[in-house]
């Protein structure tokens, strides 16, 4: 089995959909940082049978969006660490609007002839989560991004 150990400082990103870790890492643009960084892919997990997770040494994770890293993966569960104890957990809640993070789908919405049109959408339901588009009324459900 593969053991990565625990960190000092930072941040754990635990409880994201398998597959979703790299697209998070990116992201977060974590390939460009200076500290340290594991990506677990494909984990075991009671609760979502696989998983991914992502450990950062860091001091200050201040620059972070929570709420991107749950409408990126709505299982995702953030802990926070300092001097190797568990100072913090975060479940991060969906945003109620989002802005070029989810790209509408519909061919003859505006965002996908017009370049410069933000894709913008609306949370409508939370437990579906499910938004719509406020140009074209798509509804894109994040379980199909």
């Amino acid at each position: 089995m593969l053991e990565i150990t625990s960190i000092k400082n930072g941040l754990v990103i635990d409880h994201i959909q398998a597959g979703m870790g790299i697209k998070i890492f990116n992201y977060l643009n974590l390939d460009k940082s200076e500290d340290p960084v594991a990506l677990i892919m494909n984990a075991e997990s009671k609760r979502l049978g696989k998983k991914d997770i992502i450990k950062i040494e860091k001091e200050n994770w201040d620059d972070i969006d929570y709420t991107v890293l749950g409408l990126m993966s709505p299982s995702i569960t953030i802990n926070e660490v300092k001097d190797s104890k568990k100072v913090g957990k975060i479940k991060p809640t969906l945003p109620k609007r989002v802005q070029n993070i989810l790209i509408c789908k519909n061919p003859s919405c505006i965002t996908g002839v017009e370049k410069y049109v933000p894709h913008s959408f609306v949370l409508m339901d939370a437990e579906k989560g499910t938004y719509r588009c406020e140009y074209c009324d798509e509804i894109t459900k994040l379980s199909e991004v």
